[in-house]
């Protein structure tokens, strides 16, 4: 088997039975702002896309690239299509002209001859666009496991289907918190450093629990090539970004796991595995170039912003045509209050009101009433201000997830009066009728009826009521504080209040203490 990195969470799978071209990216994607770390433009595009399958993990855009498939990617291909809750991505991928649709089934492995493959989709609303998924691969001489961004919650019946040698993930941010957020610098930075950790100890969860021979982070980070992103490449010019790059997180795994074998995974890498053997080669990037794309990485990083502003300016001549105040409130109350009405449990989890700030519109989304309307002064608990443009193309293109295209340009700003509120962000990416029906259903059939599991002192459910995860495997409690290592939120287990998020309390109370020992006779 060959595995070749195409950049970010792209790769070529070559095997005895077939080759499978997964999430081929180039961009700019997110509005212009996301490029692959480092440039990928010299691959041989043609040759990849000659694939006899296409594997696209989910929507997002750093994963799904329409223009590059339009070029390189031909019409017959199989596609792999995870089993989603929504047909979004097979809406996306149809309108295209891909209709070579292959309807995989979640956890059941499928066999072409000597390739057999298996995908394993997540559904929860806070996976990825309502939906993230792994990527199994066995051949008889090698089998891997392309998990890129998703968070597989049963990790034994993933596993189950072979033991990989190989193993992919994501380890850089993939989010735009705390960057465009309305904190002071001193904060910025320490919330910064506080999901790194957080980013770094799941990719370490995972990476200890697959235990793989060898390890390859992918799926990030992008280069931000926009000048007023530009500062936000790495980890920050100011020390305030979350996004790791794969030699670092080489290192930091080296310091954790020293028996681990990584190896950086870039647009040329080839990994040939047979029977065990595994060799790496760059095809792409000499060793004093990779030297100087990570020892010298803003000069590397401002040589490609320099280089690449007409594809940024390309981009945005292809957004619409901003809508009049008076035009843009009436598509949104159009769009939205319907929404609205039927997403009470989102609704109550938002529990206030929400101010959007877009270009000359200043307007309120009032989630307890389902109104939009325009602002008044009234109190609001979310503040956001976002260029008129990008909201005008997302409803002339009838973009249902705001995440996967304004959110993660982080052309934004937003600021908050209190936690984090999931409802919130699960709202602005559930903007169709399927969706909403669909996370309310979801957040309906949360209510735990699942057994209770002892850790230390505490009796608390055994499932988290984030996402469902084992506690048993991945609660650890400090100080009365129980955290989930899956997405580090945490409760406290006295009051059994999440103090991650609104809402999602835990069932927790403290063991009754160990019966003393009866006096001997």
């Amino acid at each position: 088997m060959r595995i070749t990195g195409l950049g970010h969470a792209g790769m070529f799978i070559e095997t005895a039975g077939g080759s499978i071209l997964c999430d081929p990216v180039i961009g700019p994607t997110f509005f212009g702002s996301w490029f692959p770390f480092p440039d990928n433009r010299a691959l041989e595009w043609e040759r990849f896309g000659k694939a006899d399958f296409l594997y696209v993990s989910h929507r997002h855009r750093d994963h799904f690239d329409p223009a590059l498939m339009q070029k390189y990617v031909p019409k017959d291909i199989r596609v792999l299509l995870p089993d989603y809750p929504t047909d979004d991505l097979e809406r996306d991928l149809r309108a295209l002209g891909y209709e070579n649709i292959i309807y995989t089934q979640a956890g059941v492995p499928l066999e072409f001859g000597d390739l057999k493959l298996m995908v394993t989709p997540l559904r929860a609303p806070s996976d990825g666009p309502i939906g993230d998924s792994s990527l199994s691969v066995d051949d008889g001489t090698a089998s891997i496991l392309n998990q890129n961004d998703s968070h597989p919650l049963d990790l034994d019946k993933l596993l189950n289907f072979s033991k990989p040698e190989a193993y992919f993930t994501q380890v850089s941010g993939a989010i735009w918190w705390p960057m465009v957020y309305d904190l002071p610098s001193e904060a910025k930075q320490n919330f910064a450093k506080l999901k790194r950790d957080a980013q770094n100890k799941r990719a370490m969860y995972y990476i200890e629990k697959v235990d793989a021979e060898h390890v390859f982070p992918m799926a990030g980070p992008p280069m931000f090539l926009r000048q007023e992103l530009f500062r936000y490449n790495g980890w920050g010019e100011h020390d305030d970004a979350i996004f790791t790059d794969q030699r670092q997180f080489l290192d930091h795994m080296a310091e954790i796991r020293p028996q681990q074998k990584g190896h950086l995974f870039l647009p040329g890498t080839q990994v040939d595995v047979n029977d065990g053997e595994l060799t790496v080669t760059q095809t792409l990037f000499t060793d004093a170039e990779i030297e100087r794309i990570f020892g010298d990485k803003w000069n590397y990083l401002a040589e490609q912003r320099d280089s690449r502003q007409d594809e940024i300016r390309a981009e945005e001549a292809s957004r619409a045509a901003v809508l009049p105040p008076a035009e843009m409130l009436a598509a949104i109350k159009e769009w939205w209050e319907p929404l609205l009405r039927r997403a009470r449990t989102i609704r109550n989890g938002v529990g206030g009101n929400v101010r959007f700030r877009i270009g000359h519109l200043d307007m309120v989304v009032d989630f307890p009433k389902a109104k939009v309307r325009e602002y008044a002064g009234e109190d609001c608990i979310y503040w956001y201000t976002i260029p008129a443009d990008l909201v005008s193309t997302n409803i002339r293109d009838g973009e249902v997830d705001w995440s996967n295209s304004i959110f993660l340009s982080m052309q934004f700003e937003v600021g908050r009066s209190g936690k984090f509120n999931e409802f919130l962000t699960t709202f602005l990416k559930c903007l169709s009728r399927d969706r909403i029906e669909y996370v309310e259903n979801w957040y309906a059939e949360q209510s735990d009826v699942s057994e209770d599991v002892q850790l230390d002192a505490w009796i608390v459910q055994r499932r988290c009521p984030h996402l469902r995860a084992d506690l048993s495997k991945t609660g650890k409690i400090e100080d009365g504080v129980l955290t989930c290592s899956l997405h580090d939120w945490k409760w406290d287990l006295t009051s059994g209040k999440c103090l991650t998020t609104q809402g999602h309390p835990i069932r927790s109370s403290q063991a009754p203490a160990p019966a003393a020992a009866s006096p001997a006779a």
